[in-house]
């Protein structure tokens, strides 16, 4: 019962991470959305399959690539990680859809209160950040340890 407190404890410490990088940063002021009124700030929206990466790596940015792209990914193992090893089933396709539709949260964020660039490869990146926690975790549970003699 102690080990889910504190697996839930730092999950909610990793999601208030997540949501100050993706969604409340430094961009992001209640004094700002209030003063627009009902009308909602629009962010951005590319809807066009990896647009912004392409011109990196043309222009040799690779960090920048590897942090955006890289960054989309990692982000979102460790919800993947979580709900396979917390979660009362290990039903990958609930996972996948639970990490699909956090990020589709986020990215709507985003876009309504501008804070980031609502994408459409987010979406796929983080969606395989899930799988791969959740994948990462199967596989380091069905690897058997030697008996210890």
């Amino acid at each position: 019962m102690k080990k889910r407190k504190i697996s839930i404890l730092v999950f909610s410490l990793y999601m208030t991470v997540l949501l100050r990088i993706t969604v409340f940063r430094s961009s992001f002021s209640l004094d700002s959305l209030f003063l627009r009124g009902i009308s909602l700030q629009k962010g951005t929206l590319n809807l066009t399959l990896f647009a912004d990466y392409l011109p990196l790596l043309r222009q040799g940015r690779w960090g920048r690539f590897l942090y955006l792209f890289v960054g989309n990914i990692i982000w979102f193992v460790p919800f993947g990680a979580f709900w396979y090893l917390v979660g009362t089933r290990r039903d990958m396709k609930k996972i996948l859809l639970l990490g699909f539709a956090l990020s589709l949260v986020i990215e709507t964020m985003q876009f309504i209160f501008g804070t980031g660039v609502s994408e459409l490869d987010d979406l796929i990146l983080n969606t395989f950040g899930v799988w791969l926690g959740a994948k990462l975790c199967q596989t380091i549970k069905s690897i058997e340890l030697p008996d210890k003699k």
